[in-house]
C-alpha cells in the first residue's frame, strides 16, 4: 500500500488514477523489444527492429492481401453444432460462442475474394485465435467452397495455414475434413488453377498432412513452425536430439519442405508475381 492508499480520500484519489490501456506497448517474444501497439499493426504485426512475426487477425491479412484493403466475404455452408454433443470442463457448443464473440469469426476460416495488383484471387486465411485454427467440419466446409468459388470464377486459390490440427472436440467428423479437402484440391489442379499455400506459425498435425503440404507453390512466413507431431514427441520416440531450427521454416526451406520463405511485409508483391506468371496475366503494380 502506497501513501495515495493510506492517506488521499477515495474521491481525490479517483482523480490521481491514470487509465492505461493494457495494449498499449507489446514486447516482442524474441528480443524483448517494446513496441507501440499503432506501429506494430502499421507495420502488419511484424516487429520492426527484431522483424518477429506476431500473430495477424484474418480480416487484417485479408484487408493487407487485397487491392485497397477491398474483398467480398465469402458464405460458407452451415454444418451441424457438437454434432458428439461433447463436453470437458465447459460444453463445445459454449466454446464456440465464445470464440465467435472473441475473434467476430464463425469459425477458424474466413474467406474472401478481391484482386491483388489487379490479378483476381480467391483466398482463405486460418485464424489460430479461433481454438487454435482446429479443422473441423466448418473449416472443412470452408476450405471446399473456397475453392469451389475459384474453380467457378477461374482464379487462383490462395491459403493461409494456421493451426494446431484436427479439431478432437469433433472426432472423427474433423478427421474427414482431410480427404475432403484432398479431394477438393485435386479438382482445383483438374481445372488447371495455380494453388498456393502460405504457411504461417504454426501450421501442425492433420492440417499439415493434408492440404497445407499439396500446394503447388509453399510459401511461409520467417520463424513459422511447420510440422505433424511436435519436437519434444519426435525427440522422446526417436530419442535423438533434433537439429537447430527442426520444423522452422528456414531449416525446411533448406531440406527442400518449402520453395521460399517471405516476410509478411513482401507477401503482397511476391503472391501478386507468382499468379501473374501462373495465369499467364499482367500485373498491375500501381494497384
Amino acid at each position: 500500500m502506497n501513501w495515495i492508499s493510506n492517506v488521499v480520500p477515495p474521491k481525490i484519489r479517483s482523480f490521481l488514477k491514470r487509465e492505461t490501456p493494457e495494449n498499449l506497448w507489446v514486447k516482442c517474444p524474441d528480443s524483448g523489444e517494446l513496441v507501440f501497439h499503432k506501429d506494430l499493426e502499421a507495420n502488419l504485426m511484424v516487429v520492426p527492429g527484431s522483424g518477429f512475426h506476431m500473430a495477424i487477425g484474418a480480416r487484417a491479412r485479408l484487408t493487407a492481401l487485397f487491392d485497397d484493403g477491398a474483398f467480398e466475404d465469402i458464405a460458407t455452408p452451415e454444418v451441424p453444432i457438437d454434432p458428439l454433443k461433447f463436453r470437458d470442463v465447459k460444453r463445445y457448443s459454449d466454446r464456440l460462442k465464445e470464440y465467435r464473440a472473441k475473434t467476430g469469426l464463425q469459425d477458424a476460416i474466413l474467406l474472401g475474394r478481391g484482386s491483388i495488383e489487379g490479378l483476381p484471387v480467391t483466398a482463405a486465411v486460418q485464424d489460430f485465435a479461433f481454438q487454435g485454427g482446429t479443422l473441423g467440419m466448418a473449416a472443412g466446409e470452408a476450405i471446399i467452397t473456397g475453392i469451389q468459388q475459384a474453380i467457378a470464377n477461374h482464379t487462383p486459390f490462395v491459403i493461409f495455414t494456421a493451426s494446431g490440427g484436427a479439431r478432437m472436440q469433433e472426432g472423427m467428423f474433423s478427421l474427414m475434413q482431410m480427404p475432403r479437402t484432398t479431394v477438393a484440391v485435386r479438382k482445383l489442379r483438374e481445372a488447371k488453377l495455380p494453388y498456393i499455400v502460405v504457411l504461417t506459425n504454426p501450421t501442425t498435425g492433420g492440417v499439415t498432412a493434408s492440404y497445407a503440404m499439396l500446394g503447388d507453390i509453399h510459401i511461409a512466413e520467417p520463424g513459422a513452425v511447420i510440422g505433424f507431431a511436435g519436437a519434444r514427441v519426435i525427440e522422446q520416440t526417436i530419442r535423438e536430439r533434433l537439429p537447430e531450427g527442426f520444423q522452422r521454416a528456414e531449416y525446411l526451406k533448406a531440406h527442400g519442405m518449402v520453395d521460399m520463405v517471405v516476410p509478411r511485409t513482401e507477401m503482397r508483391s511476391t503472391l501478386a508475381n507468382i499468379c501473374s506468371i501462373l495465369m499467364n496475366k499482367p500485373r498491375n503494380a500501381a494497384a
